[in-house]
């Protein structure tokens, strides 16, 4: 079974902004349905909600289709499936120039997301310069106001166990 990135901040996004059952939700994102009903009763949870739909996971149909049958389940989309089949394989080695350009995004992403991480650890995660990364967090990048943001694991420019690793470290 494959499950989305960052299992825990889906189901908090898919708790707060969907009707889902907490089965459903357990199912999804690969966790045990207590799991998830922590995560739901947890009031100053430390996780942010990660978007299925915007990361291209899930679609709305999707969502609703389970919203009104109890007993569908969600699945990721194929696209995201062959991505994870891909990166487990061979890890995060390359970045294709198709890729590349989004870079900046990540980096961005990275930043607002995880501001304790020091430029040379989003450097060294995102196979950037520190420079780069200090003129991104400065937005005194030239191209700054052309970047979009968006998430580098599900790009595939970053694994998720290297980011949080590198959380982890930051945050002794």
């Amino acid at each position: 079974m494959n499950y989305p990135y960052m299992p825990k901040s889906t189901a908090l996004w898919l708790i707060e902004n969907t009707s889902l059952s907490f089965e459903q939700i357990a199912d999804f994102c690969g966790l045990h349905e207590l799991e998830v009903k922590n995560i739901a009763d947890a009031e100053t949870y430390k996780i942010q909600g990660l978007n299925p739909v915007l990361n291209g996971q899930l679609t709305r149909e999707d969502i609703e289709k389970c919203e009104n049958n109890p007993s569908e389940r969600l699945t990721l989309r194929d696209a995201i499936v062959s991505a994870q089949k891909k990166q487990n394989k061979k890890g995060v080695g390359y970045t294709p120039k198709l890729h590349r350009q989004n870079r900046m995004g990540g980096i961005l992403w990275i930043l607002k997301n995880y501001p304790e991480l020091s430029d040379g650890q989003v450097a060294r995660l995102m196979r950037s310069t520190n420079p780069t990364v200090a003129s991104v967090r400065n937005k005194t990048h030239k191209s700054y106001s052309a970047i979009q943001i968006q998430s580098p694991i599900v790009l595939g420019l970053v694994s998720e166990s290297a980011l949080q690793d590198a959380v982890s470290k930051a945050k002794k």
